[in-house]
């Protein structure tokens, strides 16, 4: 695969579509945004966008950036199969990992245009946990219903792609056992106030139980209600209002995001 070396933002901007460049900006500010919440693992996890048209094509970030560091013009356009379509980079490729789980959660889901994977303190701690996520918060229910994939290794087994888009079924939201978490949505405003809420579910749990006092969790019926009632087709898609403000506070701190 000979990537093609792009370089500046004029020279990728020139080089895609106006929509591939609505799709980039998109992605990178979901890694800004995950950066300033604390929900980055060092160069390592993955955001991708899928480039909405004809092909299926997905944006990844370069594999040795920080996420604070990502950029519209950085990222990584591949296909399905892992394939180098379009590289700003000389010196910079995917991490294959990133590649095995996003590849195939967008391939079984069409309806999957973002899909984020963290390794956050509070998610390990949670996907070690045999109780998995616990209904302790409102905020909780607003994951479910939450699926969970066994812990298979590092995800570089393309086998296990079947798997674990059979575990994800449906759900927005999923636990990879002694992993961390996964959220998909049909846009990237969506899938990222779900991972939000997914990771402040799992920080108000180990908080919780750390406390080493009893706790109280509401009836399977209010759950069951509570869950419904934050479902997209509910009242409103969540997420999408929240959306234009996180842009704004990116503009507001970097706005290099946008380059």
């Amino acid at each position: 695969m000979t990537p093609s070396n792009a370089g500046t933002r004029t020279e990728v901007r020139a080089l895609v579509s106006p929509i591939e460049w609505q799709a980039r900006l998109e992605c990178a500010a979901v890694y800004r945004l995950l950066a300033i919440f604390g929900m980055h693992d060092l160069v390592y996890n993955h955001s991708t966008v899928r480039v909405p048209g004809d092909g299926e094509r997905i944006l990844i970030n370069p594999f040795g950036y920080m996420y604070e560091e990502i950029t519209a013009s950085s990222l990584i356009t591949i296909d399905l199969e892992g394939r180098i379509l379009l590289n700003p980079h000389t010196d910079l490729g995917i991490n294959p990992a990133g590649y095995v789980i996003h590849s195939a959660v967008h391939a079984a889901r069409p309806d999957a245009a973002c899909v984020i994977h963290t390794h956050t303190r509070a998610g390990m701690a949670v996907s070690a946990m045999a109780c998995g996520l616990l209904p302790l918060t409102q905020t909780a229910t607003r994951c479910m219903p939450l699926a969970y994939h066994a812990y298979e290794g590092p995800a570089v087994d393309t086998g296990e792609r079947a798997r674990l888009v059979a575990d994800l079924g449906t759900a927005n939201a999923m636990v990879l056992r002694n992993h961390g978490l996964l959220t998909a949505g049909p846009t990237a405003a969506e899938a990222f106030n779900m991972m939000y809420w997914l990771e402040m579910a799992c920080r108000a749990q180990v908080d919780a139980m750390a406390a080493r006092t009893e706790l109280t969790m509401p009836p399977p019926d209010v759950v069951a209600h509570a869950a419904h009632l934050y479902q997209p087709g509910t009242r409103r898609r969540f997420g999408i209002l929240e959306w234009p403000a996180m842009l704004r506070m990116l503009d507001r701190r970097d706005p290099t995001w946008r380059d």
